[in-house]
């Protein structure tokens, strides 16, 4: 595999596209605007300056990186010589299946088509296309260019062929590939968002504040970040919509999402991205700002 087409300029999109890139790979950046694709490129420049600035890569290479990534707002500019594409956009259904349709509609016959998805069906996104054997999902971690994970999921028809293709590429890019099977949530969030949600059921019933909660989890547990903290980190309306799929993939009352975190993605109080979540980051602070209104 050469050329890597990445749909989605966002934090994990730009995220995906910088690790492509820095390991030699030539990268093309879609997105619907030239704005966000002028954002991402500004978020890898910066975030290459940092591996820069620790002596961790030279500027010279850093150069190579972004000369190894070109962007279009229309996929059907550079699907036609892709190897592998991988979507990145939000973590919405009926949005991932569009895209897998144009995708398959527009990319050669021997390209793999992979979704980022964190939680969503890949046999159900595989199922829109003309080629279910080379859907496949890669699940990289959030800051994709530091964490080492990558969840390798087969869809219920992923051929053996393009697993195997896709897990040696994640070495390749210096990740630790885990192979998982197709089921909500997967292993990462099928683990990790009840555990977010039952944090938010203990701030909802007032068993402690949220700084209170964060801090047990941090010291007690020795989780580098507490749950609410991670929470904003990872996008409250991304949480919701994680916890979403997993209630209704399982129809387990344990996955249903509480009744706060419901309220505060409605009320647009998404976590570090909105400047508000179980924290305020409007003005850089760390205290804790969450409105009563919210609570029971």
């Amino acid at each position: 595999m050469k050329n890597i087409v990445v749909i989605g300029a966002g934090t994990m999109g730009n995220g995906i596209a910088h690790t492509f890139a820095q390991t030699g790979f030539k990268v093309d950046l879609v997105d619907v605007s030239q704005q966000a694709l002028d954002k991402g490129l500004a978020t890898i420049t910066k975030n290459l300056d940092r591996i820069v600035a620790k002596g961790n890569l030279t500027e010279t290479q850093k150069q190579e990186t972004l000369t190894k990534i070109s962007t279009f707002t229309n996929l059907a500019d550079c699907a036609a010589n892709a190897d592998l594409i991988v979507e990145a956009a939000t973590e919405n259904l009926d949005l991932k299946l569009k895209i897998f349709r144009q995708m398959d509609e527009l990319a050669p016959e021997n390209c793999i088509l992979a979704t980022n998805t964190s939680s969503i069906s890949i046999t159900k996104i595989a199922s829109v296309t003309n080629r279910p054997e080379k859907v496949i999902g890669m699940h990289f971690m959030n800051p994709v260019p530091i964490m080492k994970l990558v969840e390798i999921i087969k869809g219920y028809s992923t051929s053996p062929q393009t697993f195997s293709a896709i897990f040696d590429l994640s070495k390749t890019l210096g990740k630790v590939p885990v192979e998982v099977n197709d089921y909500p949530g997967f292993v990462a969030n099928r683990i990790l968002m009840p555990m977010i949600n039952e944090a938010i059921e203990t701030l909802y019933n007032g068993v402690a504040g949220v700084e209170e909660i964060d801090t047990v989890m941090k010291l007690g547990m020795a989780h580098p970040m507490g749950p609410l903290q991670l929470a904003d980190f990872i996008g409250l309306d991304v949480c919701l919509a994680i916890l979403n799929v997993m209630y209704e993939g399982f129809k387990n009352p344990k996955y249903a999402p509480n009744p706060l975190l419901v309220n505060m993605v409605t009320a647009g109080k998404l976590g570090a991205k909105s400047g508000e979540g179980f924290y305020d980051y409007a003005e850089n602070k760390k205290a804790e700002k969450v409105s009563k209104m919210f609570l029971k």
